[in-house]
């Protein structure tokens, strides 16, 4: 026991001199380590003069404080045992009578890999309070953008998670999956990064929410094209994709939009997986959407009003015709070709094909809601 103290001298010394980064540590830091080797020694010398005593290897690190763990790694600490261990055999190889060093040495090494085991159940443990601390932040912080309170503080507690995008951002909305990987935050974050773009994510009672920024997303085919590698991430049925904002601070403008589709989205169940929200205008107008109703009603309705050429004349007269350009040229008296040339403005002017379906689709609830709208 009187020997110790000078152990653990020796120890520090050891450290400082085969470990570059040791002494590049605080004083406080190297106070701390200094705490832990001794109380290692100690902890060794009680076991060892006591036959009914028990090692865990826990009682060494009893005494540091939690933030050692942030500044010291796994790979240091196992470092540090090592030397340490070292030290202790070889001043017991100067200290003890040869007939007792083996006995010593057997005690050392079954000590030595209790405090190994311990090193692992700290470092698992400061883990698993970080991970668990990361994902309340950053529940927080999609909360709060789903709110539309994005202030300098959420923004910090964003960077905090390693949000580093300055425009280009994105919110996905989708069921929540059924599973217990309380990691499923982490693990998005990490898919991102393999792809170029920041992710954050939370689950909210039934479903999960991603918000996602980065120059891939402005790429060719766009922000559904990026997020449907992500569609595992969801569990089954609609995944709604709101619109690209330029920054964090304007994330709950395409939250919104995500949040309208996903609930709208039931009038659509052959919707693509993932779907963007403005592919969803006219489910989410039906359901009571005013941002959707606008978009159709005044934007969509309003450009092809504007264009002239009688557009809006033709669209009408071809909707009623059953789609048909033959029919649609007799009761216009004009040309067929007329008529496939002002479809293609249409087109061009609205973004929605006349001939499509689904685009029909669209552009008659259009013309609906802006002679509504004209009408008031």
């Amino acid at each position: 026991m009187a020997l110790a103290p000078d152990i653990a001298t020796a120890t520090l010394a050891e450290m400082e001199r085969r470990h570059g980064w040791f002494a590049g540590l605080d004083a406080s830091t190297r106070s701390w380590i200094g705490v832990v080797a001794r109380a290692g020694i100690d902890s060794f010398t009680h076991w060892f003069s006591e036959a009914d005593a028990s090692a865990t290897g826990l009682e060494v690190f009893g005494s540091a404080p939690r933030a050692l763990a942030r500044r010291i790694s796994l790979h240091q600490t196992v470092e540090l045992v090592r030397t340490t261990i070292e030290v202790v055999e070889a001043k017991t190889q100067e200290l003890l009578p040869r007939g007792d060093r083996p006995i010593v040495q057997a005690a050392m090494l079954r000590y030595s890999r209790e405090v190994a085991f311990a090193s692992a159940e700290v470092y698992a443990r400061a883990a698993e309070s970080r991970g668990a601390w990361d994902a309340r932040l950053e529940a927080l912080v999609v909360d709060a953008v789903l709110r539309g309170e994005t202030d300098e503080a959420v923004l910090s507690r964003a960077s905090t998670l390693g949000w580093r995008t300055a425009h280009g951002v994105v919110v996905a909305v989708g069921t929540a999956p059924v599973t217990e990987n309380l990691n499923l935050g982490e693990d998005l974050r990490r898919a991102g990064q393999k792809l170029g773009i920041d992710l954050l994510s939370a689950v909210q009672g039934e479903r999960l929410v991603i918000i996602a920024g980065g120059e891939p997303l402005e790429a060719d085919g766009g922000p559904v094209r990026v997020l449907e590698q992500f569609s595992d991430a969801f569990g089954p049925g609609p995944i709604v994709v709101g619109p690209l904002v330029d920054h964090v601070v304007e994330a709950a403008v395409s939250a919104r939009a995500a949040t309208s589709g996903l609930r709208a989205s039931v009038a659509w169940p052959e919707a693509p997986r993932p779907v963007a929200s403005a592919d969803l205008l006219p489910e989410r107008a039906l359901a009571g959407d005013g941002h959707a109703r606008r978009a159709l009603g005044q934007e969509v309705y309003e450009t092809l009003l504007g264009a002239g050429s009688g557009l809006l004349e033709t669209l009408v007269t071809f909707l009623d015709q059953g789609q048909s350009i033959e029919g649609t040229a007799r009761v216009l008296f004009v040309h067929a070709n007329t008529v496939r040339y002002r479809l293609k403005r249409i087109a061009e002017v609205t973004g929605y094909n006349p001939s499509n379906a689904r685009d029909s689709y669209v552009l008659r609830i259009a013309i609906t809601l802006g002679r509504l709208y004209a009408a008031r």
